[in-house]
This record gives C-alpha cells, sequence and structure tokens, in this order.
C-alpha cells in the first residue's frame, strides 16, 4: 500500500471517504454514514434500491451482510495499530424479519475491549472477539443480526 493511502485510511473521514466508493459498498448501496475520528464507533446504512432488492421485494441478504463486514476489523485496526495482526475470522447472520426501507448497523469498540485485546495478546496467543451486530429498520426493530468472530495477535518482531 503506498503512503498516500495508508494516509488516507489512517483517519477516520479518510476511511469512510473510502468504504463510500469501495465497489463492493457501492454496487450493494452500502454507505458510512460515520467513524468517529478515535475509530470507536461507526454506522452504515442501507436504503433499499432496485439494484440490493431480492426477489419479493426486500433487502438482499448479501447486502445485508456486507454492512457489517469489515467495520470491527477496521476499526480494531486503527485502534489497535501496527503491532497487530487483525483479520475477520468467521460470521453468520440471522435473518430475523424482511427488511424494508432504510437499515441501520452500529458498531462500538469501547476502550475497555480494546484494553482487553491488547492484555490477552500481550502473550503471544491469538485472541478470538466475537461481536453481534444489530442490523435495524427505520422503526428501530431487529431486521437481520449478524455474528462477527475477528483473529488479533501481536506481530512477532522480525
Amino acid at each position: 500500500m503506498t503512503k498516500t493511502l495508508r494516509k488516507l485510511f489512517a483517519s477516520a473521514r479518510g476511511l469512510q471517504r473510502a468504504l463510500n466508493i469501495f465497489g463492493p459498498y457501492l454496487g450493494a448501496g452500502v454507505s458510512v454514514q460515520h467513524i468517529a475520528e478515535d475509530f470507536s464507533e461507526a454506522t452504515v446504512e442501507l436504503k433499499l434500491h432496485w439494484y440490493n432488492t431480492n426477489y419479493v421485494g426486500t433487502h438482499f441478504g448479501g447486502s445485508l451482510y456486507s454492512m457489517t463486514d469489515p467495520m470491527y476489523m477496521l476499526l480494531l485496526m486503527n485502534r489497535l495499530g501496527k503491532d497487530y495482526i487483525v483479520w475477520d475470522k468467521a460470521a453468520s447472520i440471522d435473518f430475523l424479519k424482511p427488511g424494508k426501507g432504510t437499515v441501520t448497523a452500529h458498531f462500538v469498540l469501547s476502550d475497555d475491549v480494546v484494553e482487553d485485546i491488547k492484555t490477552q495478546a500481550a502473550t503471544g496467543g491469538k485472541v478470538l472477539p466475537e461481536w453481534p451486530v444489530d442490523i435495524v429498520d427505520e422503526s428501530g426493530e431487529v431486521v437481520a443480526r449478524v455474528h462477527k468472530t475477528l483473529y488479533i495477535r501481536k506481530k512477532r518482531p522480525a
């Protein structure tokens, strides 16, 4: 990655701009509405359009999942810094009701969680934190719940 891209992705505003023109997000209609300057939280939304609607006129399941795909990984990479390896490891999604209109997912990464991950990773072993992510409709009802698992490890000295 070039220094320019690294610098762009190092700021919350730059990362938000980059994600909003990122092909998979753009194609699915996903929009990053907010990333906190300290990378402690983010909000992503998806409006229902002809190109992300399934056969029965509701949100396509893949688009719902894609809203959540990189967010915890990206937030943690920025919170932990370059001394850590952070990867998405696993995910599952439960569709609870048809998604219509605009749906939103909110991600929160507290200081306590970040410190706990650092403490666990200090021994050199892997850390596998898990997060539920609710995707809610305009009335606040949960339409889908995504369960994310990340893989985190402190990098070994070169």
